[in-house]
């Protein structure tokens, strides 16, 4: 259960699909005056070396954000998010790849907060080494974020944008996120919730839209990219989602303007496509 490693797949499509969505949201929360928390139930690592044993290993990057990195004519809102990832590499050159913590950490204002729960050992000594000096607007927990979760909501500012992309390693984690929203929606019912999910043949990762649209929520939007068709053997991963429920009014329509274009930049052969769904009040 604690052998996933997200090094293996840092700044692969799904980490595009999901960072730059979690930006998005990030970004609209700011624009109000009042405080607002981030809670990462998975954070990870917090940073990945591209190059290090376990980043070339697979090297999905360059199939991710490796596309992005030269093109040219970006829709904005993929601007703005490659704009923090050559932040992160300040020599111009791509050799390292920021986690959903250290990009979330990048748009806290003073009195914003950022919750950051990781269960690896490992991983959370690397998010550790992360964020050491940084002040009290973070805070780490080596633990379950499923856990924590419940303990935090609802924040003491009433806004908060939770993430949720635990690894999906065994069946559990399924029922898991399911679990988890029902929970935090009824402790905290206005919270925006953004769970990413990966596109696999099995069964679970197929069924896992059509459980979350049935949570009983008036307020969401579903949002998938998958860049090749799925193989006959049905291995590996083909794509991924993010299901956020609550989301701000503008991302629908920021990402019918941005998903064509990334569908074409990681197209990985015949198949290549995106989908986008709501429901709203």
């Amino acid at each position: 259960m604690l052998s996933y490693r997200h090094a293996f797949h840092a700044g692969n499509h799904a980490d595009v699909l999901k960072h730059l969505i979690l930006l998005q949201i990030a970004h609209y929360m700011g624009e109000k005056p009042a405080p607002f928390w981030i809670i990462d139930t998975h954070a990870g690592a917090g940073c990945y070396a591209l190059q290090s044993a376990h980043g070339s290993k697979l090297a999905e990057y360059r199939d991710g954000i490796g596309r992005l990195w030269d093109a040219k004519n970006l829709p904005p809102a993929a601007l703005d998010y490659l704009d923090f990832i050559k932040q992160f590499n300040s020599d111009g050159k791509l050799h390292r790849y920021p986690g959903s913590p250290w990009l979330a950490s990048q748009v806290l204002r003073e009195n914003d907060r950022l919750r950051l729960y990781e269960l690896h050992s490992t991983d959370v000594k690397l998010l550790a080494e992360c964020f050491k000096g940084a002040n009290r607007q973070i805070k780490i927990t080596a633990g379950d974020g499923f856990s924590g979760l419940k303990a935090l909501l609802p924040p003491p500012s009433r806004r908060a944008l939770v993430l949720i992309d635990p690894s999906y390693e065994t069946r559990g984690d399924y029922t898991a996120v399911v679990k988890a929203l029902k929970e935090g929606l009824s402790r905290f019912p206005t919270g925006t919730y953004a769970l990413w999910y990966p596109m696999l043949s099995k069964p679970e990762s197929r069924q896992l839209p059509g459980k979350l649209k049935n949570l009983g929520i008036n307020n969401w939007l579903h949002a998938s990219l998958e860049v090749k068709a799925q193989t006959q053997d049905g291995f590996g991963m083909h794509g991924s989602g993010m299901f956020i429920i609550n989301p701000p009014w503008t991302l629908e329509k920021t990402l019918h303007e941005t998903l064509p274009k990334l569908t074409e930049l990681m197209a990985q052969g015949p198949g290549a496509r995106f989908a986008l769904e709501s429901e709203s009040d």
